[in-house]
């Protein structure tokens, strides 16, 4: 028996990180799978290392993944980046496209990145449905990991997922209802949302806290382009807080290669710190945050704090945006209790005047904070217990064997 083969394709940090433990839980379940004794202790099939091959970024490639390049350094941030580095894509998609065909492996995972993998999936099963014959067997299993946000817009592509997906991977309940009800051909199986397993565990520091000075956080995304948005407006809503609060002001940034950038817009703020790293530590202390909507405002939910949630993005892609999408919410803790639990401040209502106004009646009425993290404690049980990659890795082995 060969070893089973896996091609992982991640294009952004966060799905990098996503397949890079999907990996290490995977190596473990394909271990267990393997080694299966006969009746008479005969192994059935020796233990085998499954080959793991594609393209993400460095945590795939210390979880052991082979990459043909690192995409994750080329992550782009709404419709004009996608636009103006599409030749850039085009020629990743045309690679990886020759190597799937080259190497035949038995699965393709397909990690976020939702544009590039759902057209990377469609041109393999076009592929094989075009050379389907008795001398070509290659049929890949398609994985799809972390769900296209199609319930929020564009609802009819669910289709063309379940004609080109075998499995969706769901890291929020909601979704498997959404596509039984749209797309019941497609499987679609709930696994939680890893985030869970990153903090199941994690103590916060015993620190002595100020009860005179709160602990305000600015998180302003991931991104370049983010935080060239969304840190402007939050350095200008920190003075105006500042002005009537006593305030400790602290910038977390997911890594040290956006401190420069974020260092020329807050140089003349000096009562702002600004640290790369430890969001978990900071989240546990903090009073308040201004965040940027997306993971960081699920994971100031999972730690309950109080959070006005921004977002902006260029002219023309707010024009289609407003046009096509069709949820209530952006925040995501929003969408799972289906209410307004985090103030969202959108395109031209996220001013600094709107952000601090809001944070300023967050941090003098405990009553509002008090309500809000009420509805957190009953919204971070809906992502699930820990163990979403070993869920998720069950899941694809039982569509291989």
């Amino acid at each position: 028996m060969v070893p089973k083969q896996f091609m992982v394709i991640a294009g952004e940090a966060s799905g990098d990180m996503l397949a890079a433990e999907l990996v290490r839980a995977l190596r473990e379940e394909m271990t267990d799978v393997e080694a299966q004794p006969t009746s008479d202790l005969q192994p059935l099939r020796g233990s085998l290392e499954p080959k793991f091959f594609g393209a993400g970024g460095p945590r795939m490639a210390e979880a052991g993944v082979q990459l043909a390049f690192d995409m994750t350094a080329h992550a782009v941030f709404g419709l004009v980046d996608v636009l103006k580095r599409y030749g850039r894509f085009r020629r990743f998609f045309v690679q990886l496209r020759r190597l799937a065909i080259e190497r035949q492996p038995d699965a393709i995972i397909c990690v976020d990145f939702s544009g590039f993998n759902r057209r990377f999936a469609g041109a393999i099963k076009s592929y094989v449905r075009r050379h389907h014959g008795p001398f070509f067997d290659w049929d890949p299993r398609t994985i799809q990991y972390v769900s296209p946000q199609v319930w929020a817009s564009r609802p009819g592509r669910a289709k063309q997922l379940a004609r080109d997906i075998d499995l969706l991977l769901s890291i929020f309940p909601f979704e498997k209802d959404w596509y039984a009800q749209r797309a019941p051909e497609l499987r679609v199986e709930f696994v939680g949302h890893p985030m869970v397993d990153r903090y199941a565990t994690f103590h916060p520091p015993c620190l002595t806290r100020d009860p005179q000075s709160r602990s305000v956080l600015l998180l302003p995304g991931s991104r370049e382009k983010e935080l060239r948005k969304h840190l402007p407006i939050m350095i200008e809503a920190a003075r105006i807080i500042s002005a009537r609060e006593r305030v400790r002001f602290r910038l977390i940034l997911p890594h040290s290669g956006l401190v420069k950038l974020a260092s020329s817009y807050t140089s003349a703020f000096s009562e702002l710190e600004i640290q790369p790293g430890g969001l978990p530590e900071s989240l546990a202390q903090a009073d308040l945050a201004l965040a940027s909507s997306g993971t960081v405002a699920l994971e100031c939910a999972y730690f309950g704090v109080p959070t006005v949630v921004l977002y902006k993005v260029s002219w023309p892609e707010y024009e289609i945006a407003k046009r096509i999408v069709k949820v209530k919410h952006i925040a995501m803790p929003n969408l799972l209790a289906n209410e307004r639990v985090y103030p969202e401040l959108l395109q031209n209502a996220a001013t600094a005047e709107n952000v601090a106004r809001e944070a300023l009646d967050l941090l003098q009425n405990e009553a509002r904070r008090k309500a809000i993290q009420t509805k957190l404690a009953q919204v971070v049980p809906l992502l699930g217990e820990p163990g979403a990659s070993r869920r998720a890795a069950k899941a694809i082995v039982s569509v291989l064997f």
